[in-house]
């Protein structure tokens, strides 16, 4: 698959930390309830750390408890990307950014979640970069 930024493995670990590298570029996990992003309340948009782009509002995030944070839809679908996933035995959506191909997490329908769209975008806080609303 080919992307807008395309960068070397070197390139991506020079711009990211081992953290971020395993998670954008390995598609790892961080761990359950640490991310930055789990609980917070702050208005404003979520971008994609390793590139920039805009991928989530805080219009759309809502309180799973699940331990990631989590959203209900991306800004626009042509900012990610899905792929079907069957890796620990189950089957699941992996989202990544359409623009560089980092891993974001996974999204899973028909969890019963009071949303518009009945999905959980689960999304790895270390993937995101939160830009809070000006004013």
């Amino acid at each position: 698959m080919s992307y807008e930024i395309e960068k070397s493995e070197a390139e991506w670990r020079a711009q990211l930390s081992p953290a971020e590298y395993q998670v954008l570029r390995e598609a790892g996990t961080e761990r359950p309830f640490v991310g930055e992003y789990t609980d917070t309340k702050t208005v404003g948009v979520y971008s994609c750390r390793a590139c920039g782009s805009e991928l989530f509002s805080s219009e759309t995030k809502f309180e799973s408890h699940c331990g990631w944070p989590s959203y209900y839809a991306p800004l626009a679908e042509d900012r990610v990307e899905y792929i079907e996933d069957s890796t620990l035995g189950m089957r699941r959506v992996e989202v990544r950014c359409a623009r560089c191909g980092g891993h974001l997490g996974h999204v899973f329908d028909g969890e019963g979640y009071p949303t518009p769209t009945d999905q959980r975008y689960c999304i790895n806080s270390i993937s995101l970069t939160l830009r809070p609303a000006e004013g």
